[in-house]
């Protein structure tokens, strides 16, 4: 899929845009430099409702299932979730701060969410991810590293690799592999 970004707006055009209001300014002199590639799946294990759209916009109902209770109250979001069919929804512009990444460090930096870009999957850890997936992945990647200067060189890593106390995704059963395979073509 051929993707377009206005550097001003820092928004995709292809991307249906669901405004979050989880997000604010990145600090002065802060730009993104860093691609964090996260898995989501409301309720845990399930796929395809309108839960993680609801938990990033602060609208999930706790009483639709036992799991909402336990994080009602929650304020995260991400810049980019990518749906199983391969749907792209942007919640937050890539020139603001996205609050995907909490307590977490790369390279002896602190605070990602400062100078990343967040990238949610629909999926978990022990589901593969589908080839749509990849694929919008890939064309996103490449798209954000053509079209934004701070991000030509950015390393690609998983939630897991900047919290490693905490996060485990997007899982080992996430193919690296296949994604830089589809960032070479």
């Amino acid at each position: 899929m051929q993707l377009t970004i206005n550097n001003k707006t820092g928004l995709v055009k292809q991307a249906r845009q669901v405004h979050s209001p989880n997000c604010d300014a990145r600090p002065p002199d802060s730009v993104p430099e860093l691609i964090v590639v996260h898995s989501i799946a409301l309720p845990p294990g399930e796929f395809g409702g309108p839960w993680i759209e609801q938990l990033f916009c602060n609208c999930l109902d706790p009483e639709e299932h036992q799991y909402f209770q336990e994080i009602q109250g929650l304020r995260v979001s991400a810049h980019f979730l990518i749906r199983r069919d391969g749907e792209l929804i942007q919640f937050v512009p890539v020139t603001s701060r996205a609050w995907h990444a909490g307590q977490s460090c790369y390279e002896g930096r602190e605070a990602c969410n400062d100078f990343s870009v967040g990238i949610e999957l629909e999926g978990d850890e022990t589901t593969p991810y589908t080839y749509v997936q990849y694929t919008v992945l890939g064309d996103l990647v490449t798209t954000l590293r053509n079209n934004c200067a701070s991000l030509s060189d950015a390393p690609i890593v998983g939630h897991s690799d900047i919290a490693p106390e905490r996060k485990t995704d997007p899982g080992r059963i996430f193919d690296w592999r296949q994604l830089n395979l589809l960032l070479e073509r």
